[in-house]
């Protein structure tokens, strides 16, 4: 069972992962928005995920939490295809990237984050951070690239690459909050608008890489959970 929010990032890269190594699962909507019924903030919900986030994955018996943790735990339990090279130095590449997307990018621009930060200021800051996390980013995908983020072989840079882009590119309006700070509870979706040409690279690989059925077929505009709106799209 995977508790998934339809636009979570983190949810996005587990999903990926799952549909790459061929394991099915069962998605069980988790909001990130208080204002839904199936949200993240319930006492069950906290004895599946402590830090009532999402994504946790229910899998051979244990309950996971963490994308990356998720990740790491399904190419050691369900090795085939491998996600991750053998060699050392270009294993520790890819790690180097997946750190940089989930480390030093996303959680800067985050829901919980924004909504703390305010409206006034959310927009500037989500454009500063992805914007200067993308520019080094691209520094080392200028070298480390070939179709893929490290050479030819897809492995979890690429599953965390595709889900920030999406984060960057889907925004250009601040009057539209992805947090709920509609009183009506809908939920609406926040919009960065970060310029990409100054990534060339970044903006190549998340082509090709959206060609995939494992990208496609996850995306967020085609989960359960989507709003109407959005899964036209």
């Amino acid at each position: 069972i995977l508790y998934s929010f339809w636009a979570s990032s983190c949810s996005w890269r587990v999903r990926i992962a799952l549909n790459l190594k061929d394991i099915s699962y069962e998605i069980k909507p988790t909001s990130l928005l208080k204002t839904v019924s199936n949200h993240a903030y319930t006492p069950e919900y906290l004895e599946v995920n402590p830090m009532q986030k999402v994504p946790a994955l229910k899998i051979d018996g244990h309950s996971l939490c963490d994308s990356v943790a998720i990740m790491h735990y399904l190419e050691q339990a369900r090795p085939q295809p491998s996600l991750l090279p053998q060699d050392p130095v270009i294993r520790a590449k890819v790690n180097e990237i997946v750190q940089l997307i989930c480390s030093g990018i996303q959680p800067l621009q985050n829901v919980g984050v924004l909504e703390h930060i305010g409206k006034d200021t959310s927009l500037e800051w989500a454009q500063h951070w992805i914007s200067r996390g993308f520019s080094g980013l691209e520094r080392i995908l200028s070298q480390s690239a070939g179709k893929y983020c490290v050479g030819n072989e897809l492995t979890m840079a690429d599953i965390c690459l595709v889900p920030q882009v999406h984060n960057a590119r889907r925004y250009s309006n601040i009057t539209h909050l992805f947090f709920a700070i509609n009183i009506k509870g809908l939920i609406i979706y926040f919009r960065y608008k970060v310029d990409l040409s100054p990534y060339p690279t970044i903006v190549r690989l998340d082509k090709e890489l959206q060609k995939m059925e494992a990208f496609k077929s996850t995306h967020p505009f085609k989960q359960p959970d989507c709003p109407p709106e959005f899964a036209k799209k």
